[in-house]
């Protein structure tokens, strides 16, 4: 990609370059760039946007040229932001909101609005997020049927299991459509009369002498743990449950530590972070829909109010 001005990188935004009219910047590649931003990958921003690679990279380059800003910097497979890039990304946001909300206006007003959505997300984020995302959709679109499937099993959208799926992992699949919307932080949480019980923990040793609540396959949380320099083995798991919910309600009634998404666990006072300074898991929020995305208007319309109510989480 074209760049340049990597000297100004850490002091530079959009509103504070003089030499550069506003009313020039042309807004396609301001899209490209923040599909880009979030999506980690030109190859996925080129489907999500419908275009081919090529013209992608050339608008994204095209953007830098003329902002005299190098935006990404390549990692791996992917693509990251440089500094320069993550502050012009605070910027472009907001007018890419904004036409997100226009375009969802426009398309609450199509006749074709009916029928149903199917969207399938983690039990968790069924009961705590689409609830609310179903209301404002439903307001928006009276006709529409929205159907939820909480499982923690990825549905397959390739033989449509569901129209619309939220993961934490970017798809393979070349025939879907995958945007990141917000990278999620997690905390492990314990109830607070447990820990006046027992102690809190101030090493992650500690933690390796209380008690926890599995969820799902002991040995694979013991695993990951063991990897996050929590020693912990099977014998620390006194309870356990594939559900998510269930597990979660398990450590609020004081069984032990469990991990849990910061949005839910700050909506529970009677749960305490532990070693929130030092111990902290950072996971991506995709959002994936078949390429009938570019086609179906219901589609669009719930992909759409997702995307922006995940990102607000």
């Amino acid at each position: 990609m074209g760049g340049g001005g990597i000297d100004e990188i850490h002091t530079v935004s959009i509103h504070l370059r003089m030499d550069i009219d506003p009313n020039r910047l042309d807004w396609n590649h301001l899209r490209a760039f923040m599909v880009t931003a979030e999506a980690q990958s030109l190859s996925a921003a080129a489907r999500i946007l419908g275009l081919t690679q090529p013209t992608l990279s050339r608008q994204v380059a095209a953007l830098e040229d003329r902002l005299g800003l190098l935006l990404f910097e390549r990692v791996g497979r992917g693509l990251a932001l440089t500094d320069a890039g993550r502050e012009v990304l605070t910027h472009v946001q907001p007018m890419g909101h904004a036409a997100h909300s226009a375009t969802i206006a426009a398309s609450a007003q199509r006749s074709d609005l009916t029928g149903w959505v199917k969207i399938t997300a983690s039990d968790i984020m069924s009961a705590t997020l689409l609830p609310a995302v179903i209301s404002a959709v439903r307001k928006t679109a009276p006709q529409l049927q929205v159907e939820v499937v909480a499982t923690n099993d990825i549905s397959d959208l390739m033989r449509r299991e569901a129209d619309i799926a939220i993961r934490h992992m970017r798809p393979e699949e070349p025939d879907l459509v995958a945007r990141m919307v917000r990278e999620a932080k997690g905390y492990f949480y314990a109830n607070r009369s447990y820990l006046d019980r027992v102690g809190r923990p101030n090493t992650r040793a500690d933690m390796a002498k209380m008690d926890w609540v599995a969820y799902g396959n002991i040995d694979r949380m013991v695993e990951y743990m063991t990897g996050l320099d929590i020693p912990l083995t099977p014998d620390n798991f006194r309870t356990s449950s594939a559900d998510g919910l269930v597990a979660w309600e398990m450590g609020r009634a004081g069984l032990g530590i469990c991990p849990m998404d910061e949005s839910v666990g700050a909506a529970a006072p009677e749960m305490e972070a532990l070693l929130p300074e030092t111990l902290q898991v950072a996971f991506p929020v995709w959002l994936v829909a078949h390429r009938e995305l570019h086609t179906s208007p219901k589609i669009r319309l719930v992909f759409d109010m997702l995307a922006d109510a995940i990102a607000a989480r």
